[in-house]
């Protein structure tokens, strides 16, 4: 009994996994551009353009861009429009 170990909690098995971007990682796009997790990932921002993506709001956001993403921060959303692009999500 003592060689094993005492596992609290449990694992929830329906937990999403997101690849996490923050606004100022946007720079590198050009104004108006359209941003999706395969731009994202040959930019070398996300991992992999499979997994699920969620912009955050840190940083701020220089020029209008059109951003499709699965998930959005609300502070990544408002910044997104005041800039005047459109937060989509997918």
């Amino acid at each position: 009994m003592k060689r094993l170990p005492h596992k609290r909690g449990f694992t929830n098995i329906f937990r999403i996994e997101y690849a996490v971007v923050n606004l100022r990682s946007l720079r590198v796009f050009d104004e108006g551009a359209e941003v999706t997790p395969k731009e994202l990932a040959a930019a070398g921002l996300v991992s992999s353009p499979v997994k699920p993506v969620k912009v955050l709001g840190v940083g701020e956001l220089q020029r209008p861009l059109v951003v499709r993403a699965n998930k959005f921060s609300q502070s990544a959303r408002k910044k997104i429009e005041a800039m005047g692009g459109r937060a989509e999500e997918i």
